[in-house]
C-alpha cells in the first residue's frame, strides 16, 4: 500500500505539491485565528513554516535540493518553481487595472515610488552593516527588504547566490509580519482611519500580505483601498530592483 501511494505521488507531484500547500495555509490560518484572534496573519505563518520546512529538508538531505529530495515532497520543486514564480508575479501585474491606480490620485503613484525607495535604502543599509559589499549581494537583500518577492526575482537577475536570496526573503518576511502585528496599534497615531489614508500606507508599505493582514486588524473596510496600491508595488519592485537600483548601487561601490 505505501509503495502504491508513493508511487501515485511521484507520479504526480504537482498535484502532490498543491496539497501539501493547501494542508500547510490551513493549519496556518488555523493558526492564525485560533492563537493570535488575526493579528498575526495566515499567510505569515505559512511563510514561517515553508522556512523551517526548508531547513528541516536541508538539514536531513545534507543541503542540496532540501525538501524536493524527500519523495512526499517532491511536488514542492515544481510549485515552487522560477516558472511558476514569475507567472505570479506577471499575473498579479496585468491583473491590476491602471484606471484604479489614477482614482487613487498622484498621491498613491508617488507613495510608491517613496515605499520602493526608503525600504530598498534600509535593505542596504542592513546588508552593509553585515559585511556585505559586492554590488550583487547588496542589491539582492535591498530588493528583499521591499518585499519577499522582489529579493530572489532581482537577486535571480543580477546572479546573486542561493544565500543571499534565501537572506533576501528573510529581510521581507520580517517586514510582513512587522507590518501585520504593528499597524493596528499605530493607526490611530497617523490617522489610518479613511480610504485615501489606506492607499497611501499601501503604497509606502507594499507588502501585499502585510498589508492586508494589518487593515483587516485595523478596519476591514480599508483592505481594498490599502491593497490598491499594495499590489503595484511588487511589479514595481521586479522591475526597478534589477535595472536602475542595481546600476545606482554598482555606480556608488564602483
Amino acid at each position: 500500500m505505501y509503495d502504491a501511494i508513493l508511487k501515485a505521488i511521484n507520479g504526480y507531484g504537482l498535484v502532490s505539491g498543491f496539497a501539501v500547500i493547501g494542508i500547510t495555509m490551513w493549519v496556518s490560518y488555523w493558526i492564525s485565528s485560533t492563537f493570535t484572534k488575526g493579528r498575526l496573519h495566515g499567510s505569515a505563518i505559512a511563510i514561517i513554516l515553508g522556512l523551517a520546512l526548508a531547513y528541516v529538508g536541508g538539514a536531513v538531505t545534507g543541503g542540496q535540493k532540501g525538501i524536493v529530495d524527500l519523495p512526499l515532497l517532491s511536488g514542492i520543486g515544481l510549485l515552487g518553481g522560477a516558472m511558476l514564480r514569475d507567472f505570479a508575479i506577471i499575473a498579479t501585474g496585468f491583473g491590476v487595472s491602471v484606471n484604479e491606480l489614477k482614482r487613487a490620485g498622484y498621491v498613491g503613484v508617488f507613495s510608491l515610488f517613496v515605499g520602493v525607495g526608503t525600504s530598498f535604502v534600509a535593505g542596504v543599509g542592513v546588508a552593509m552593516a553585515f559585511g556585505y559589499t559586492d554590488a550583487v549581494s547588496i542589491t539582492t537583500i535591498g530588493a528583499g527588504a521591499v518585499t519577499y518577492i522582489v529579493g530572489p526575482v532581482t537577486g535571480a537577475a543580477i546572479g546573486a547566490s542561493s544565500e543571499v536570496m534565501a537572506l533576501s526573503i528573510a529581510a521581507g518576511l520580517i517586514k510582513a509580519i512587522l507590518v501585520m502585528v504593528v499597524t493596528p496599534f499605530v493607526a490611530p497615531m497617523i490617522g489610518l482611519n479613511n480610504p485615501r489614508s489606506a492607499v497611501i500606507f499601501g503604497g509606502l508599505m507594499g507588502t501585499s500580505s502585510g498589508v492586508a493582514g494589518g487593515l483587516a486588524a485595523t478596519d476591514p473596510k480599508l483592505v481594498p483601498y490599502g491593497c490598491l496600491t499594495a499590489a503595484f508595488y511588487t511589479a514595481l519592485g521586479c522591475l526597478l530592483g534589477p535595472s536602475l537600483l542595481f546600476l545606482i548601487v554598482r555606480g556608488i561601490l564602483g
